[in-house]
């Protein structure tokens, strides 16, 4: 199935693998939660370049896994630009002790859920985005 997702690296050797049927599984999370997919970019770079999205457009000096813009215009779309850090999905993966692909799918999908809506600034957003991300991880055919 063609989805409006696109794969990109930036400032890094990276290539996502299966990414017909990550999208497949991104497609399905957006349409289980009645929102329509417009269009999502990911861009996978390094510590450095996500640090410098950080500071120029958050004004958060610090590392990040991942950076979500949310472009949507209509209410009940899905569009947006996810930028994630290798360097910081592999440092988790390995201080966590899980598979660096189960890390990346984590995060991946974690910016689709900001696009859809949930949040994780306080204790309760962030458990609730943990259960989130655990049911849209268990639903991954790959």
């Amino acid at each position: 199935m063609e989805h409006p997702i696109e794969f990109f690296s930036e400032d890094i050797e990276f290539e996502l693998k299966n990414p017909d049927k990550v999208s497949d599984w991104i497609a399905t999370v957006i349409e289980q939660h009645g929102k329509e997919l417009a269009s999502l970019t990911y861009i996978f770079c390094s510590d450095n370049y996500l640090h410098e999205i950080n500071v120029e457009y958050l004004d958060h000096d610090t590392l990040t896994d991942i950076i979500t813009f949310n472009n949507a215009d209509e209410e009940g779309t899905v569009e947006g630009d996810i930028f994630i850090s290798v360097d910081r999905i592999n440092d988790n993966s390995n201080d966590l002790g899980v598979p660096f692909e189960d890390e990346l799918h984590r995060v991946i999908i974690h910016g689709v859920l900001h696009l859809l809506g949930f949040k994780d600034k306080t204790r309760e957003e962030e458990e609730l985005m943990r259960k989130q991300e655990d049911s849209s991880l268990s639903l991954r055919k790959f």
